[in-house]
């Protein structure tokens, strides 16, 4: 097997970890000998042992002389876990061969000097695009400090997210559905708005068996979430927090008697300053957010320019209406040279539905 096979196995691995190692990086490791495969292992739970070191544990035979692929840099400093630096010059392997450099401080490219230094050989950036892009969440995290925002949305083809009369359910079929939480477990949080925790009185958890919840954020500029909606009943069992403008600090007590944390957060023009309220969740090492809000806060989300990813699930019906909501209200650009533009994009079917994945560019260009 070749190099680009055993770093196609790592990556396989890295998967596994997805939904449980936020805000760490998804890492899969292959140790080989003599042509064959003696060890493997990945980054399975924050806190728990890295790639490297879950590969090297087991190991069928000793190490001493055999091959390390790993998706990304290993660590050279001591965090939750000991360095992998360390249990590699240990262990005796003898070349490591590396998906994608490690952006953070720490690390960045002073692992791969401190294993040479030793004498290991190290060849770097083998499936590296493969390997960035399993780990854009980390990447941007590590390098900005705030959190990764993927806007989602379900619409039929005439662009509408609900009827006229507001009922939503099902605009999508089953497949599609099942998606979005798999991505509920993927990502840190889940944020929406007060409008629609009053239409829609969302639950906002992951279904999936064996699942994790996202903490569910309320963006609530006025304080007007009522207590008994489902998120507020819920607070006790999954983390619930309510970003608001409102500095009556009386009216919080009932929200933190039901397990609620408030986070105050600044006003600008009527609505809660985004940027300001990603800094706050990234201090609390938030690192990503999926965004299932209505127009308004879509639209303040995109001209806040914290939008990395917008999620278009596209379902085969046709709704009209004049009334009908859309996914991106507000203001709206002033002509086509003025929009939001999309890039890199990816089509995916699912079921009867199609779901395209496009990264945000700032600002949009036109030649």
């Amino acid at each position: 097997m070749e190099n680009t096979e055993y770093m196609r196995m790592a990556l396989e691995l890295a998967e596994k970890g997805k939904g449980f190692v936020n805000p760490n990086p998804m890492v899969g490791a292959v140790i080989v000998k003599d042509n064959k495969i003696i060890g493997q292992g990945y980054h399975e739970r924050y806190g728990g042992l890295h790639a490297e070191r879950n590969a090297l544990a087991g190991c069928r035979e000793a190490p001493a002389g055999g091959v390390l692929y790993v998706t990304l840099e290993p660590c050279c400093h001591f965090g939750k876990t000991p360095p992998c630096t360390e249990a590699i010059l240990q262990s005796g392997i003898e070349k490591v061969v590396i998906g994608c450099k490690d952006p953070n401080p720490m690390v960045a490219g002073k692992g791969i000097e401190q294993l040479r230094q030793q004498g290991i050989e190290v060849t770097e950036g083998v499936l590296e695009q493969e390997c960035r892009k399993l780990n854009e969440v980390f990447f941007h995290y590590i390098q900005t400090k705030q959190p990764y925002v993927v806007m989602k949305y379900a619409m039929t083809m005439d662009g509408k997210t609900a009827a006229y009369t507001g009922k939503s359910k099902w605009i999508t079929g089953e497949p599609a559905r099942k998606k979005v939480h798999q991505d509920r477990l993927y990502y840190s949080a889940i944020m929406t708005g007060i409008g629609t925790v009053l239409a829609d009185n969302p639950l906002l958890t992951c279904r999936l068996e064996n699942g994790r919840n996202p903490v569910r954020i309320i963006c609530d500029t006025h304080l007007r979430t009522p207590l008994d909606s489902n998120i507020v009943k819920t607070a006790g069992a999954v983390p619930a927090i309510i970003a608001t403008a409102c500095r009556d600090t009386g009216k919080y007590a009932p929200y933190i008697k039901a397990g609620c944390r408030i986070l105050p957060v600044t006003e600008k023009d009527g609505h809660l300053e985004l940027c300001e309220l990603m800094t706050k969740l990234g201090e609390e090492s938030i690192d990503s957010i999926l965004l299932e809000g209505g127009g308004m806060l879509n639209w303040s989300a995109l001209n806040s320019g914290i939008v990395n990813k917008v999620q278009a699930y596209i379902s085969p019906k046709l709704l009209g209406g004049l009334e009908a909501r859309t996914p991106i209200s507000g203001k709206g650009a002033e002509s086509p040279e003025t929009a939001f533009c999309l890039t890199n994009s990816t089509i995916s079917r699912l079921g009867e539905d199609i779901l395209i994945e496009s990264e945000v560019a700032y600002p949009c260009l036109q030649e």
